[in-house]
């Protein structure tokens, strides 16, 4: 027992012993001078260029490009995330110390500076700017050693700045297949065996253009769009296996874009379950997620407009006409108050007809069958800018409807056919004021 003791005790002046001579070569400073709070200031609209250097690996030079995009030059023609850069640069631009640790010192080994474990050079448009070295880790604190060319002293970061700024080049690549913005693109098209879908921007959103010209519900394309737009190829599979899959792959389509930025084009495939696709803007072919894929892969009744009428719920029609049979209705509206012929109508029932007429949609598309239509409603709205007309031929299934103003014959079902029916046989006129 007494030697356990005399060993223990030996162990713990060891340990303060190494503790006391760490402190005398690392000497604890005061915090920067709250007027020089910045040991790095460049303006980052100014950078042109930056070099990243890890120890032990190879350099990575990225240049910009254009005001937004940058490219990586030292590592293949590749597009650089301007999340990525831009999250350097905002890093950098501006870089705190959270200590000042030595003035001039003597062994920068003592900071794993001499042999930094990464260095980052700032090329501005005036000509080379500052450079920015890391070393070792500090024992406690969690940050790390820093010195910045031009200067002699050693500061203490936090570690989440190395942590910002030393990317891969993985990390660094844009991961989108087409580096497009969503807002510029003008028109594009969906090119599949046997069809080909095409969507011009319009007044009100989108139009499907090809293979000939159908409302459209703008919602489903702008969904298609960013699906597109926001693909991007999966790291964990290499290229080289994608390719091979690619090339035994089923085609599924063909995305061709053009904007503001140019004609750009992804072609996608699937195999085994999975999708996989090449970019006239990114080299190689690469794994995406199969969301992009099931995006691609809709046919073109998905993406038509399947509602009979646009008059939306902010604003209510101001006339209503019906023709059912033998049954005619002539509504106008003025204020909250509908009115038919001089007779004031019960609003709630009048409603009721609002209501399922905006609720009119189809659940499919049919080529033929509209002969002999019974049902005529003319929806007049936007203070007489807009008026639609829809006419409906009851059948055993439900009914098929057209609009005057396109060819397309929408199929509605028996329920909703139903509730518009009942809804137009509940206008009533108001009852008679209470004496």
């Amino acid at each position: 027992m007494r030697f356990r003791s005399l060993l223990a005790a030996a162990v713990v002046l060891l340990v303060l012993g190494g503790l006391l001579w760490w402190s005398g070569h690392h000497k604890s400073a005061p915090r920067a001078n709250p007027d020089e709070p910045s040991i790095v200031k460049v303006n980052p609209a100014s950078v042109e260029r930056l070099t990243l250097e890890p120890r032990g690996g190879q350099a990575i030079v990225v240049a910009r490009s254009s005001p937004n995009q940058w490219h990586i030059q030292s590592s293949g023609p590749y597009l650089a995330s301007s999340t990525t850069v831009g999250g350097i640069l905002s890093t950098v631009s501006d870089l705190h110390a959270a200590r000042i640790i030595e003035q001039k010192p003597a062994d920068l080994s003592m900071y794993g500076l001499s042999d930094p474990g990464f260095r980052l050079q700032i090329g501005e448009e005036s000509g080379p700017g500052p450079t920015v070295t890391f070393g070792d880790r500090a024992p406690a604190g969690g940050g790390v050693y820093v010195m910045v060319s031009g200067d002699a002293r050693v500061f203490l970061v936090p570690s989440h700045d190395l942590a910002s700024v030393d990317k891969s080049v993985d990390e660094l690549r844009d991961k989108r297949l087409l580096p497009v913005d969503a807002d510029t693109v003008a028109n594009f098209s969906l090119v599949r065996p046997g069809q080909t879908i095409r969507f011009a921007r319009a007044h009100h959103g989108w139009e499907i253009q090809q293979p000939q010209t159908y409302r459209t519900d703008t919602f489903q394309v702008d969904d298609l769009l960013n699906q597109v737009v926001d693909a991007r190829w999966i790291p964990a599979t290499a290229p080289e296996k994608a390719e091979t899959a690619f090339a035994d792959g089923k085609p599924i389509a063909k995305v061709d874009l053009e904007g503001s930025t140019g004609k750009q084009s992804m072609e996608v495939r699937e195999d085994d379950g999975s999708y996989y696709a090449k970019s006239s803007a990114a080299p190689g072919t690469w794994q995406i997620d199969p969301a992009v894929g099931e995006a691609v892969s809709r046919n073109l009744d998905s993406f038509r407009n399947k509602q009979l009428f646009d008059f939306g719920y902010a604003t209510d029609p101001d006339k209503i006409e019906v023709h059912d049979g033998t049954k005619a209705l002539f509504l106008t509206r003025s204020g909250t108050t509908w009115w038919s012929v001089g007779t004031k109508m019960d609003g709630d029932s009048v409603e009721n007809l609002v209501s399922a007429m905006r609720s009119l949609a189809a659940d499919k598309f049919v080529d033929t069958g509209f002969t002999a239509p019974t049902i005529r409603l003319i929806v007049t709205s936007g203070g007489g800018q807009q008026v639609e007309t829809v006419e409906i031929q009851p059948t055993k299934e439900g009914a098929i409807a057209k609009r005057t103003d396109g060819p397309s014959l929408y199929v509605i079902d028996s329920d909703m056919l139903d509730m518009l029916t009942s809804a137009i046989n509940g206008v009533k006129a108001a009852a008679p004021a209470k004496k």
